[in-house]
């Protein structure tokens, strides 16, 4: 399928090719009882881990960006930001779910993407280990490459109801106080409930498996390359105010506008 936006369709080619980079270099320290030290001191909520593979793939992304497309900026969560001067940055998050990394777990994920001067415009979430790779342009559509070619991707736009609904979360116990509650609401709710995905959740939602997906205190890194392939598969993402999200904070992305919006209504109590 060609992009309606012609414009985006090398972009997502080059998309691919940084992708493509980040593979090998990822895949090389999964399960080697990679170390990983904490940018942040404490445990649980508070540990916040990094290893060689998350520096490595940033500094090779950096490097291809600045060769192809210079004037782009670079925002990542292991460097400082480079800045733009064509209207145009790439938010990369190296590994996405370094906690499920160092655990040996096959559910963390390269992001990559493409915003423009207001919002996320294409983007990448790629699981090297599964050989998945999740592309999609923003509201126009998304696709699974398993190394056969692009298959579209579409939600289960059918489920309008909490109560009907695969909810995740990648940990239940980062939320606090009244953000907590609500998220109970919502998990007492449903019908089945899935933790610890990261990044993973939203291609499966995408995919059409999982229904909704709730979290708070993202980076701009761990949800600008969502974006486009949770609307471009025809699911709903924002703040849990139902604004835009590209910045973090608390997400929430539904398969349905119906289920959106009901999820809205759970969460608006603890709604920063």
């Amino acid at each position: 399928m060609t992009p309606a936006r012609p414009d985006l369709t090398g972009e997502l080619t080059f998309l691919e090719m940084l992708a493509d980079a980040a593979r090998p270099l990822a895949l090389g320290h999964f399960r080697t009882g990679i170390a990983a030290e904490s940018k942040a001191a404490g445990r649980g909520a508070g540990y916040d881990p990094v290893t060689a593979a998350d520096r490595e793939v940033e500094q090779c992304l950096r490097a291809l960006i600045a060769a192809h497309r210079p004037g782009d900026g670079v925002i990542g969560e292991e460097g400082a930001p480079a800045a733009s001067s064509t209207g145009r940055t790439y938010v990369i998050d190296p590994i996405d779910g370094t906690r499920a990394f160092i655990a040996g777990l096959p559910t963390w994920c390269v992001l990559i993407a493409l915003s423009g001067p207001g919002a996320p415009l294409a983007g990448v979430i790629d699981q090297p280990f599964t050989g998945e790779r999740f592309l999609g342009l923003t509201g126009e559509a998304a696709w699974l490459d398993q190394g056969r070619g692009r298959q579209t991707i579409r939600t289960r736009a059918g489920v309008t109801r909490v109560e009907d609904a695969i909810v995740s979360t990648t940990d239940p116990g980062l939320f606090q106080g009244a953000e907590a509650d609500a998220f109970a609401q919502i998990a007492a709710r449903s019908r089945v409930r899935r933790y610890g995905l990261d990044a993973y959740a939203y291609a499966a939602l995408a995919l059409g498996g999982i229904d909704l997906v709730v979290e708070s205190g993202l980076k701009p890194w761990d949800v600008a390359a969502l974006i486009p392939v949770v609307t471009g598969a025809g699911g709903v993402i924002t703040s849990w105010r139902g604004g835009a999200c590209h910045a973090g904070g608390q997400v929430v992305a539904a398969a349905s506008a119906e289920l959106h919006a009901r999820a809205l209504e759970l969460l608006a109590p603890a709604a920063a």
